[in-house]
Protein backbone atom coordinates (compact mmCIF):
# COMPACT_ATOMS: atom_id res chain seq x y z
CA UNK A 1 0.00 0.00 0.00
CA UNK A 2 2.68 2.56 0.89
CA UNK A 3 4.12 2.13 -2.31
CA UNK A 4 1.05 3.33 -4.07
CA UNK A 5 0.96 6.24 -1.83
CA UNK A 6 1.75 9.93 -2.67
CA UNK A 7 4.55 11.96 -0.69
CA UNK A 8 3.74 14.92 -2.25
CA UNK A 9 -0.21 14.30 -0.80
CA UNK A 10 -1.55 14.84 3.02
CA UNK A 11 -4.43 13.51 4.78
CA UNK A 12 -5.28 16.73 7.39
CA UNK A 13 -7.56 16.58 10.45
CA UNK A 14 -9.35 19.28 10.00
CA UNK A 15 -11.70 20.67 12.66
CA UNK A 16 -12.04 24.34 11.64
CA UNK A 17 -10.30 25.70 14.55
CA UNK A 18 -7.23 27.79 14.50
CA UNK A 19 -4.85 24.91 15.33
CA UNK A 20 -6.08 22.81 12.35
CA UNK A 21 -6.30 26.02 10.32
CA UNK A 22 -2.70 27.19 10.78
CA UNK A 23 -1.62 23.38 10.20
CA UNK A 24 -3.68 23.25 6.64
CA UNK A 25 -1.98 26.45 5.83
CA UNK A 26 1.75 25.01 6.75
CA UNK A 27 0.95 22.07 4.42
CA UNK A 28 0.02 24.48 1.56
CA UNK A 29 2.88 26.44 1.59
CA UNK A 30 5.05 23.57 1.59
CA UNK A 31 3.08 22.77 -1.71
CA UNK A 32 1.39 19.36 -0.83
CA UNK A 33 -2.08 18.58 -1.54
CA UNK A 34 -4.09 18.81 1.13
CA UNK A 35 -7.27 16.53 1.63
CA UNK A 36 -9.46 17.75 5.20
CA UNK A 37 -10.90 15.21 6.84
CA UNK A 38 -13.22 16.22 9.24
CA UNK A 39 -13.83 13.28 11.83
CA UNK A 40 -17.67 13.71 13.23
CA UNK A 41 -17.18 12.08 16.75
CA UNK A 42 -20.62 12.81 18.34
CA UNK A 43 -22.54 12.36 15.05
CA UNK A 44 -24.32 15.08 15.60
CA UNK A 45 -21.50 18.09 15.57
CA UNK A 46 -23.03 20.37 12.68
CA UNK A 47 -21.36 23.07 13.69
CA UNK A 48 -17.80 22.10 13.69
CA UNK A 49 -18.61 20.51 10.25
CA UNK A 50 -19.54 23.69 8.79
CA UNK A 51 -16.71 25.21 10.45
CA UNK A 52 -14.57 23.05 8.35
CA UNK A 53 -16.62 22.70 5.07
CA UNK A 54 -16.27 26.64 4.85
CA UNK A 55 -12.48 26.73 5.96
CA UNK A 56 -12.03 23.94 3.17
CA UNK A 57 -13.78 26.01 0.39
CA UNK A 58 -11.92 29.22 1.78
CA UNK A 59 -8.71 27.48 1.67
CA UNK A 60 -9.53 25.73 -1.76
CA UNK A 61 -9.05 22.34 -0.26
CA UNK A 62 -10.95 18.70 -0.73
CA UNK A 63 -12.61 17.87 2.26
CA UNK A 64 -13.71 14.33 3.31
CA UNK A 65 -16.24 14.22 6.46
CA UNK A 66 -16.43 11.20 8.48
CA UNK A 67 -19.06 10.14 11.08
CA UNK A 68 -16.76 7.68 13.82
CA UNK A 69 -19.40 8.81 16.80
CA UNK A 70 -20.47 4.66 17.00
CA UNK A 71 -16.51 3.72 17.65
CA UNK A 72 -16.29 7.06 19.58
CA UNK A 73 -19.61 6.18 21.65
CA UNK A 74 -18.32 2.12 22.59
CA UNK A 75 -14.95 2.79 23.00
CA UNK A 76 -14.10 6.59 24.05
CA UNK A 77 -17.20 7.14 26.11
CA UNK A 78 -17.52 3.69 26.95
CA UNK A 79 -14.37 3.57 28.81
CA UNK A 80 -14.19 6.91 30.42
CA UNK A 81 -17.97 6.08 32.25
CA UNK A 82 -16.86 2.79 33.36
CA UNK A 83 -13.12 4.04 34.53
CA UNK A 84 -14.62 6.68 36.38
CA UNK A 85 -17.46 4.49 38.26
CA UNK A 86 -14.59 1.92 39.09
CA UNK A 87 -12.94 4.63 40.86
CA UNK A 88 -10.48 5.54 38.51
CA UNK A 89 -9.31 8.57 36.32
CA UNK A 90 -9.68 8.19 32.75
CA UNK A 91 -7.72 10.49 30.19
CA UNK A 92 -10.05 9.60 26.76
CA UNK A 93 -7.73 11.62 24.28
CA UNK A 94 -4.91 8.95 24.59
CA UNK A 95 -7.79 6.40 24.27
CA UNK A 96 -8.63 8.41 21.40
CA UNK A 97 -5.81 9.12 19.84
CA UNK A 98 -4.54 5.43 18.40
CA UNK A 99 -8.11 3.83 18.17
CA UNK A 100 -10.27 6.37 16.64
CA UNK A 101 -8.99 9.75 15.21
CA UNK A 102 -5.90 8.00 13.86
CA UNK A 103 -7.27 5.32 12.84
CA UNK A 104 -9.78 6.99 10.37
CA UNK A 105 -7.28 9.39 9.56
CA UNK A 106 -5.02 6.65 7.79
CA UNK A 107 -7.90 4.91 6.88
CA UNK A 108 -8.79 8.35 4.61
CA UNK A 109 -5.15 9.24 3.65
CA UNK A 110 -5.30 5.37 2.19
CA UNK A 111 -8.08 5.93 0.37
CA UNK A 112 -7.28 8.94 -0.81
CA UNK A 113 -3.56 7.99 -2.13
CA UNK A 114 -1.83 10.20 0.64
CA UNK A 115 1.41 9.18 2.50
CA UNK A 116 1.21 11.71 5.00
CA UNK A 117 -1.02 12.09 7.87
CA UNK A 118 -1.46 15.43 9.86
CA UNK A 119 -2.84 17.32 12.53
CA UNK A 120 -2.75 20.26 14.69
CA UNK A 121 -1.05 18.83 17.47
CA UNK A 122 1.52 20.37 19.61
CA UNK A 123 4.56 17.63 18.87
CA UNK A 124 6.91 16.56 16.47
CA UNK A 125 8.24 13.45 14.93
CA UNK A 126 11.59 12.56 15.40
CA UNK A 127 13.47 10.08 13.12
CA UNK A 128 16.76 8.61 15.17
CA UNK A 129 19.27 7.36 12.77
CA UNK A 130 20.86 5.07 15.34
CA UNK A 131 17.58 3.11 16.13
CA UNK A 132 16.51 3.73 12.24
CA UNK A 133 13.03 4.38 14.29
CA UNK A 134 10.51 6.86 14.16
CA UNK A 135 9.78 9.03 17.58
CA UNK A 136 6.72 11.24 18.81
CA UNK A 137 8.62 14.34 20.50
CA UNK A 138 8.18 17.16 22.38
CA UNK A 139 7.02 20.66 20.78
CA UNK A 140 8.86 23.87 20.81
CA UNK A 141 5.92 25.26 22.84
CA UNK A 142 6.50 23.08 26.27
CA UNK A 143 3.52 24.97 27.77
CA UNK A 144 0.89 23.58 25.27
CA UNK A 145 3.28 20.24 24.44
CA UNK A 146 0.83 17.01 22.97
CA UNK A 147 3.53 14.59 23.31
CA UNK A 148 1.79 13.45 25.84
CA UNK A 149 -1.52 12.02 24.21
CA UNK A 150 0.68 10.73 21.69
CA UNK A 151 1.97 8.32 23.16
CA UNK A 152 0.20 4.84 22.24
CA UNK A 153 0.40 5.37 18.67
CA UNK A 154 1.48 2.31 16.62
CA UNK A 155 5.51 2.88 15.37
CA UNK A 156 4.01 1.65 12.09
CA UNK A 157 2.57 5.65 11.43
CA UNK A 158 4.55 7.59 12.92
CA UNK A 159 6.65 7.87 10.01
CA UNK A 160 3.77 9.07 8.02
CA UNK A 161 2.82 11.86 10.71
CA UNK A 162 3.08 15.52 10.20
CA UNK A 163 2.79 18.13 13.04
CA UNK A 164 3.04 21.59 11.00
CA UNK A 165 2.28 23.42 14.65
CA UNK A 166 5.40 21.49 16.32
CA UNK A 167 8.22 24.24 16.03
CA UNK A 168 5.45 27.03 16.98
CA UNK A 169 6.77 28.66 20.53
CA UNK A 170 3.52 30.43 21.36
CA UNK A 171 -0.24 29.86 20.65
CA UNK A 172 -0.53 33.80 20.28
CA UNK A 173 2.14 32.96 17.39
CA UNK A 174 -0.22 30.51 15.42
CA UNK A 175 -2.82 32.80 15.95
CA UNK A 176 -1.16 35.97 14.76
CA UNK A 177 0.02 33.59 11.70
CA UNK A 178 -3.64 32.68 10.55
CA UNK A 179 -4.62 35.92 11.02
CA UNK A 180 -2.01 37.56 9.08
CA UNK A 181 -3.99 35.94 6.42
CA UNK A 182 -6.72 37.16 7.00
CA UNK A 183 -9.09 34.16 8.67
CA UNK A 184 -11.79 35.20 10.83
CA UNK A 185 -10.94 32.14 12.80
CA UNK A 186 -7.46 33.57 14.55
CA UNK A 187 -8.97 34.32 17.52
CA UNK A 188 -11.45 31.08 18.12
CA UNK A 189 -11.15 29.96 21.79
CA UNK A 190 -9.53 26.81 22.16
CA UNK A 191 -12.26 23.69 22.28
CA UNK A 192 -12.91 22.62 25.89
CA UNK A 193 -10.84 19.97 27.41
CA UNK A 194 -13.50 16.69 26.83
CA UNK A 195 -15.28 17.27 23.56
CA UNK A 196 -18.17 14.82 24.62
CA UNK A 197 -19.52 16.57 27.51
CA UNK A 198 -21.98 19.67 26.63
CA UNK A 199 -20.80 22.69 28.04
CA UNK A 200 -21.00 23.82 31.57
CA UNK A 201 -22.16 20.11 32.64
CA UNK A 202 -20.05 18.36 34.85
CA UNK A 203 -18.66 15.02 34.39
CA UNK A 204 -20.83 13.57 37.11
CA UNK A 205 -23.87 14.93 35.53
CA UNK A 206 -22.67 13.23 32.19
CA UNK A 207 -22.30 10.07 33.99
CA UNK A 208 -25.76 10.03 35.16
CA UNK A 209 -27.32 10.92 31.61
CA UNK A 210 -25.66 7.66 30.35
CA UNK A 211 -27.83 5.88 33.03
CA UNK A 212 -25.21 5.24 35.80
CA UNK A 213 -25.98 5.28 39.33
CA UNK A 214 -24.12 6.69 41.25
CA UNK A 215 -24.41 5.43 45.33
CA UNK A 216 -23.55 7.19 48.57
CA UNK A 217 -20.11 5.46 50.24
CA UNK A 218 -17.84 5.49 53.21
CA UNK A 219 -15.02 7.95 53.60
CA UNK A 220 -12.25 5.78 55.51
CA UNK A 221 -9.07 6.61 57.10
CA UNK A 222 -5.32 4.81 56.10
CA UNK A 223 -6.46 2.67 59.32
CA UNK A 224 -9.92 1.46 57.83
CA UNK A 225 -11.77 3.59 60.10
CA UNK A 226 -15.28 5.55 58.46
CA UNK A 227 -14.78 9.23 59.08
CA UNK A 228 -18.38 10.41 57.15
CA UNK A 229 -20.54 9.43 53.82
CA UNK A 230 -19.23 10.35 50.35
CA UNK A 231 -21.55 11.40 47.59
CA UNK A 232 -20.67 9.24 45.08
CA UNK A 233 -17.24 7.83 44.01
CA UNK A 234 -17.32 9.25 40.42
CA UNK A 235 -17.00 12.87 42.70
CA UNK A 236 -13.23 12.36 43.98
CA UNK A 237 -10.08 11.77 42.65
CA UNK A 238 -6.18 11.09 44.33
CA UNK A 239 -5.36 13.94 45.03
CA UNK A 240 -8.57 16.13 45.97
CA UNK A 241 -8.86 18.03 48.92
CA UNK A 242 -11.55 20.58 48.04
CA UNK A 243 -15.13 20.02 47.75
CA UNK A 244 -14.88 16.46 50.65
CA UNK A 245 -17.93 17.38 52.07
CA UNK A 246 -16.10 16.85 55.51
CA UNK A 247 -13.74 18.53 57.46
CA UNK A 248 -10.73 18.06 60.09
CA UNK A 249 -8.65 20.13 61.98
CA UNK A 250 -5.86 19.66 59.11
CA UNK A 251 -5.80 19.78 55.07
CA UNK A 252 -6.61 15.97 54.37
CA UNK A 253 -6.79 14.72 50.72
CA UNK A 254 -7.85 11.73 48.29
CA UNK A 255 -5.54 8.82 48.68
CA UNK A 256 -7.15 5.96 47.26
CA UNK A 257 -10.52 5.13 46.22
CA UNK A 258 -11.71 1.57 46.43
CA UNK A 259 -14.23 0.73 43.25
CA UNK A 260 -15.21 -2.24 44.59
CA UNK A 261 -16.23 -1.56 48.05
CA UNK A 262 -17.47 2.29 47.23
CA UNK A 263 -14.89 3.64 49.93
CA UNK A 264 -12.67 6.67 49.66
CA UNK A 265 -9.78 6.76 51.91
CA UNK A 266 -8.30 10.24 53.43
CA UNK A 267 -4.84 10.81 54.55
CA UNK A 268 -2.63 13.79 55.33
CA UNK A 269 -0.52 15.37 52.29
CA UNK A 270 1.96 12.63 53.04
CA UNK A 271 -0.08 9.95 51.61
CA UNK A 272 -0.09 11.37 48.11
CA UNK A 273 3.78 10.63 48.06
CA UNK A 274 5.01 7.73 46.20
CA UNK A 275 8.42 6.44 44.45
CA UNK A 276 6.76 3.73 42.39
CA UNK A 277 3.93 3.34 39.83
CA UNK A 278 2.93 -0.41 38.84
CA UNK A 279 1.80 0.18 34.99
CA UNK A 280 -0.45 -2.25 32.86
CA UNK A 281 -1.31 -1.65 29.23
CA UNK A 282 2.25 -0.47 27.92
CA UNK A 283 3.20 0.38 24.94
CA UNK A 284 7.19 1.17 23.39
CA UNK A 285 8.35 2.22 20.56
CA UNK A 286 11.29 0.86 19.32
CA UNK A 287 12.94 -0.17 16.59
CA UNK A 288 12.05 -3.81 14.83
CA UNK A 289 15.88 -4.96 15.34
CA UNK A 290 15.27 -4.54 18.71
CA UNK A 291 11.61 -5.92 19.30
CA UNK A 292 10.81 -10.28 19.03
CA UNK A 293 8.59 -10.92 16.43
CA UNK A 294 6.19 -11.70 19.12
CA UNK A 295 6.17 -8.21 20.52
CA UNK A 296 6.18 -6.14 16.79
CA UNK A 297 3.13 -4.13 16.59
CA UNK A 298 -0.05 -5.50 14.38
CA UNK A 299 -0.14 -4.09 11.11
CA UNK A 300 -3.87 -3.55 10.88
CA UNK A 301 -3.65 -1.87 14.49
CA UNK A 302 -3.13 1.91 14.94
CA UNK A 303 -2.32 1.49 18.64
CA UNK A 304 1.28 0.63 19.95
CA UNK A 305 1.72 -3.41 21.09
CA UNK A 306 4.87 -3.95 22.05
CA UNK A 307 4.61 -4.21 25.62
CA UNK A 308 8.10 -4.84 26.75
CA UNK A 309 10.94 -2.57 27.65
CA UNK A 310 13.17 -2.30 25.09
CA UNK A 311 16.45 -3.45 25.74
CA UNK A 312 18.49 -0.04 25.99
CA UNK A 313 16.13 1.25 28.51
CA UNK A 314 16.52 -1.04 31.14
CA UNK A 315 18.93 0.06 34.21
CA UNK A 316 18.35 3.45 32.34
CA UNK A 317 17.21 6.87 33.52
CA UNK A 318 14.63 7.88 31.99
CA UNK A 319 12.28 10.84 32.59
CA UNK A 320 8.22 10.33 33.09
CA UNK A 321 5.10 12.21 33.56
CA UNK A 322 3.21 11.28 35.46
CA UNK A 323 0.23 13.09 34.12
CA UNK A 324 -0.53 15.77 31.36
CA UNK A 325 0.68 18.84 33.26
CA UNK A 326 3.03 17.16 35.35
CA UNK A 327 6.91 17.78 35.01
CA UNK A 328 9.34 15.44 34.18
CA UNK A 329 10.50 12.87 36.65
CA UNK A 330 13.69 11.19 36.40
CA UNK A 331 12.89 7.37 36.77
CA UNK A 332 13.87 3.73 35.47
CA UNK A 333 12.09 1.31 34.58
CA UNK A 334 12.04 -2.70 35.11
CA UNK A 335 10.04 -5.24 33.34
CA UNK A 336 7.49 -7.14 36.50
CA UNK A 337 6.38 -9.47 33.89
CA UNK A 338 5.10 -9.59 30.26
CA UNK A 339 2.15 -7.11 30.84
CA UNK A 340 3.26 -4.90 33.59
CA UNK A 341 6.07 -2.31 34.08
CA UNK A 342 7.23 -1.05 37.54
CA UNK A 343 8.15 3.14 36.80
CA UNK A 344 10.92 3.86 40.40
CA UNK A 345 11.59 7.29 40.79
CA UNK A 346 14.38 8.93 42.07
CA UNK A 347 12.22 11.21 43.84
CA UNK A 348 8.43 10.76 45.42
CA UNK A 349 5.88 11.97 42.77
CA UNK A 350 2.72 13.41 44.06
CA UNK A 351 -0.76 11.19 43.41
CA UNK A 352 0.03 9.30 40.73
CA UNK A 353 -3.30 8.21 39.51
CA UNK A 354 -4.85 4.96 38.71
CA UNK A 355 -6.44 5.38 34.91
CA UNK A 356 -3.65 7.97 34.09
CA UNK A 357 -1.39 7.61 32.02
CA UNK A 358 2.87 7.64 32.96
CA UNK A 359 4.84 8.44 29.92
CA UNK A 360 8.44 7.77 29.51
CA UNK A 361 10.68 10.29 27.64
CA UNK A 362 14.58 10.20 26.43
CA UNK A 363 15.41 13.88 26.55
CA UNK A 364 12.44 15.12 24.11
CA UNK A 365 11.31 11.73 22.63
CA UNK A 366 8.93 9.71 23.81
CA UNK A 367 9.58 6.08 24.26
CA UNK A 368 6.86 4.65 25.90
CA UNK A 369 4.00 4.95 28.40
CA UNK A 370 1.49 2.53 30.62
CA UNK A 371 -1.38 2.99 32.69
CA UNK A 372 -1.30 3.52 36.49
CA UNK A 373 -2.87 -0.04 37.94
CA UNK A 374 -1.25 0.72 41.11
Amino acid sequence: MASSLSKQKVALGLSGGVDSTAAALLLLHENFEVVGVHLDVLGNNEESKNNATELAKTLGIELVCVDASQDFAEIVISDFCDEYMRGRTPNPCILCNPTVKFKYLQKIADEVGAYYIATGHYANIYYDEAENCHFVSKAKNTKKDQSYMLYRLNGDVLPRLKFPLGNFETKEDVRDFVGEKGLKNAKQKDSQEICFIPKDMHYVDFLLTQGYQINKGLFVNVAGETLGTHKGMPNYTIGQRKNLGITFGKPMFVVELDGINNKVTLGEHDKLMKKHAILVSNCFTASSASLSIASMPSADSSIASNCMIPPKYIDKTIQAKVRYAAAPANATLEQIDENTVCAVFETPQRAITPGQSVVFYDGDKVIGGGIVNG
